[in-house]
């Protein structure tokens, strides 16, 4: 039976003896009914009594004496017996908690252009002055923002894009489960990574105060607007390149549009298309058709004659590079039924020139799977299909395979056809389940953006059974099941019998493709994740017993350089034992030169950021007595987007502050927003209440307080002679 008294209501247990309880608490909580105190006091007078109403020891000392000590001991034994109930001792904790004003700055280029020298210098004082007013209230988080969202704002404009929704959704990341109170942004509005920012679905309960830099007055000038290219070609293949020429105030004047090859520090003019602009506010599209003569990372310069008076001539150029391959894989779709999410494979490997697509289903007359060098085995094989003829073939060829395992599949013949994953499951029931990237997959790297936006994804559906990743197997995603992670592979790829192969347990790959459309307006995470598989497992097998990988072969300038480098003994077997150095070089021929680290078996490598341009690269070490070395090369491109906006958008602001019910303001009025932010009755601080539920006992003062009425007791009794 629990029984609560608050201390107003305990005061008679007070008068009975006990010690005065702190004004913090508010109750006082026993696990025994609290007639038991009743008890605990009889028994304190019992004991008393009994050691001294008949003892005549101390009255012979002092008339009273005996008295006091009975008290004593009384008190002393009515709260060892008080104890013995189990009080427990419940506390609140009130707490206030400051609104969080978040001060957001855009660090990108564009805004470099129009704040520098002595309005640098007095913006930095309106900003410092209102982060200064605004702590006095609220709890202040400055942000950075351009290439990437930081907690570091230094004034210094050189990130090469802006991405305004992803700040959003940042903010919303970082500071949503908190009081946010407001958001502050400063910036020119363009934006060229991400979505308009107004319709980013990102639910902040604060309001947005905007801050327009930059000048929207349109300016005299000529640009290259877009650049439209494959990022890869084929040797011998024409390329088309479709060139977006745009212009301001420059009507009436010629220019020249040309496209050079550059080689080093030489450059060779291809083509020039003469230009005439015939209004103010001008824009055309020009194509240009180029043949792909030498295999590699192929870099061109498209550029247009500058005219006088011109804003900015930075934007007048671009330089693009394009991958130029020397072979064509067949790739073979081969289904059980149609299906939608053979329209999405389809589309994603054929953005990649490298690849012949193809479709066919298993029923087809005439089909031969071994003209192709690859084969998607789509719901094969079946409940009604065990395509045992079209796996013999495969097998004979050694050509490698996907299988996508979805709702016909039957998956008694499956586990027969591979060594990957065992399946126990007779297809009846489904899941819905997410993809989560193995943080224990080596063989090939995807990019952080992968691994953190995957996992929210539409789940696709995959057969209810036991599934069991088997040794030989590299899980690359596991099935997230509601929000429980769980250890049953999704996706894992490795060697079957000698020959790769993949397994992915479900169907519903086009609701990805569609997914990555709606949120990012592309499909890079989707393309990235097949295009990285599929690039696995059709590269031809390389014998070489020292290899070093690139994840990509064409960089931005603003992203890191990664490698990865294997080592194998005589029996084909991984080691890092021994160290390897990587020596990269640029066109000019200066060195850079590292040595990577151990990861699991294999190594690993990020070089960091390099400056635009080609590079090549050797890998070194010493194995076995022997030197062994790889080669090859890579580029570096400038991202010029930030250069390509000569007029600030500062409609984009003024949607986003009217979305959430903010204010768009001058750099000038940057002072008025901590008095706006204050008038806001919407920001508030809240109170939150902790209870706090503790045994009495383990208060320190209550053990000073039996100490001390021990103590008492016997000093008085050793004071006065009885022992």
């Amino acid at each position: 039976m629990l029984i609560r008294n608050n201390f107003a209501n305990f005061a008679s247990c007070i008068a009975l003896g006990y010690y005065p309880l702190p004004s913090t608490m508010s109750n006082l909580t026993f696990q025994y009914p609290a007639w038991f105190l009743l008890l605990c006091v009889l028994l304190g007078l019992a004991y008393a009594a009994l050691l001294y109403f008949r003892d005549t020891t101390f009255r012979e000392q002092h008339p009273h004496l005996h008295r006091w000590l009975a008290l004593l001991r009384f008190l002393v034994i009515t709260l060892l017996s008080a104890l013995l109930l189990s009080p427990l001792l419940k506390s609140v904790i009130t707490e206030t908690k400051k609104p969080v004003v978040v001060l957001a700055q855009d660090h990108s280029e564009s805004i470099a252009s129009e704040l520098r020298g002595e309005g640098l210098e007095n913006y930095k004082q309106n900003w410092n002055a209102l982060r200064d007013a605004l702590s006095e209230d609220y709890e202040v988080h400055e942000l950075a923002f351009g290439d990437d969202v930081r907690e570091t704002v230094d004034f210094n404009f050189v990130d090469k894009v802006t991405n305004l929704s992803q700040l959003m959704r940042d903010v919303y990341d970082r500071y949503g489960g908190q009081n946010l109170g407001a958001v502050i942004v400063a910036s020119d509005g363009i934006y060229n990574e991400g979505s308009n920012p107004g319709y980013a679905d990102v639910q902040l309960n604060a309001p947005v105060y905007t801050v327009a830099l930059g000048d929207t007055t349109p300016k005299k000038d000529l640009l290259i607007k877009r650049v439209f290219h494959n990022k890869i070609a084929y040797l011998g293949d024409q390329m088309s390149i479709q060139i977006d020429v745009a212009a301001t105030f420059c009507g009436g004047q010629q220019s020249v549009l040309t496209i050079s090859r550059v080689e080093g520090d030489n450059r060779q003019t291809l083509q020039s298309i003469p230009v005439g602009i015939n209004g103010n506010d001008f824009f055309t599209t020009k194509e240009i058709l180029l043949e792909a003569k030498t295999p590699g990372v192929v870099q061109y310069v498209v550029s247009l004659a500058k005219l006088p008076g011109e804003a900015s001539t930075v934007n007048n150029s671009r330089e693009i590079f394009i991958d130029v391959l020397d072979a064509r894989q067949k790739i073979l779709l081969l289904a059980n039924s149609p299906h939608p999410d053979l329209s999405a494979l389809r589309q994603t490997l054929e953005s990649n020139k490298n690849y012949q697509v193809s479709i066919a289903y298993i029923n087809q007359p005439g089909l031969d799977v071994s003209k192709y060098d690859f084969a998607i085995l789509h719901n094969l094989p079946s409940v009604n299909n065990d395509a045992v003829g079209v796996l013999n073939a495969l097998n004979a060829k050694r050509i490698p395979r996907l299988f996508v395992a979805g709702m016909q599949t039957g998956f008694a013949n499956l586990n027969g056809a591979q060594d990957l994953v065992r399946l126990q499951s007779d297809g009846r029931q489904s899941d819905d389940v997410q993809g989560k990237v193995s943080t224990r997959f080596a063989t090939f790297s995807l990019s952080p953006r992968v691994t953190d936006e995957l996992p929210k994804f539409n789940p696709v559906t995959s057969a209810f059974g036991k599934f069991e990743a088997l040794p030989g197997a590299q899980v690359l995603l596991y099935k997230r099941i509601g929000k429980v992670d769980t250890e049953q592979p999704l996706l894992a790829i490795g060697e079957s019998q000698g020959i790769k192969t993949g397994v992915f347990l479900g169907e519903g790959l086009w609701k990805w493709r569609l997914f990555d459309y709606l949120q990012h307006n592309n499909h890079e995470i989707f393309d990235e994740l097949v295009g990285k598989t599929v690039q696995y497992l059709t590269l031809k097998e390389d014998k070489r017993k020292f290899r070093v990988t690139l994840d990509q072969n064409i960089f931005n300038e603003n992203e890191a350089v990664g490698f990865g480098a294997e080592l194998y003994n005589d029996n084909y077997e991984l080691t890092n034992e021994p160290d390897v150095a990587m020596s990269i070089r640029n066109k000019d021929g200066k060195e850079y030169t590292y040595t990577f680290n151990r990861v699991g078996k294999a190594y690993a490598l990020n070089a960091g950021i390099l400056p635009t341009g080609n590079y090549t690269y050797r890998g070194t070490t010493t194995f076995n007595g022997q030197n062994l070395t790889y080669d090859g090369r890579f580029s570096v491109r400038p991202i010029e987007l930030e250069l390509f906006e000569t007029s600030a958008r500062h409609a984009v602001l003024r949607q986003l502050s009217t979305r959430y019910g903010g204010e768009t303001l001058a750099p000038g009025d940057l002072a008025s927003i901590a008095e706006k932010i204050k008038n806001n009755q919407t920001v508030k601080p809240v109170v939150y209440s902790t209870s706090k539920t503790s045994p009495l006992i383990n208060l320190k003062w209550i053990f000073a307080l039996l100490a001390s009425l021990l103590v008492a007791e016997w000093f008085m009794r050793r004071y006065f002679g009885a022992y």
